[in-house]
């Protein structure tokens, strides 16, 4: 899925403002102003077409979670996990710690 600016693709296929879009697992929609893409894996990234995004998971997934989400425990001590395992002391060493060329 990318979505840049007001447009949102699929595997490279457009996908129509507000049109709901379910295939495979995946589904996008178009709540108010923003775009929600939810997978069957139990997560739901919604974007505001500007700056803001927000990462929801499910109960299910709690621990079981890495990365830019996080580990999905409510301890804050564990929230920095950079991919080599270490806690990094900022959150833009964090974020650049899992920068992907």
């Amino acid at each position: 899925v990318v979505a840049e600016g007001g447009n949102v693709t699929v595997n490279g296929a457009a996908v129509p403002e507000g049109r709901p879009y379910l295939h495979k697992g995946l589904g996008v929609t178009w709540p108010g102003d923003w775009v929600a893409v939810a997978s069957s894996l139990g997560v739901r990234v919604a974007w505001d077409r500007h700056l803001a995004v927000t990462v929801t998971a499910e109960p299910e997934l709690r621990g079981g979670t890495w990365g830019l989400c996080g580990t999905y425990t409510d301890d804050p001590a564990d929230d920095f996990v950079r991919p080599d395992g270490d806690i990094a002391a900022f959150a833009a060493a964090f974020g650049n710690a899992w920068k992907v060329p």
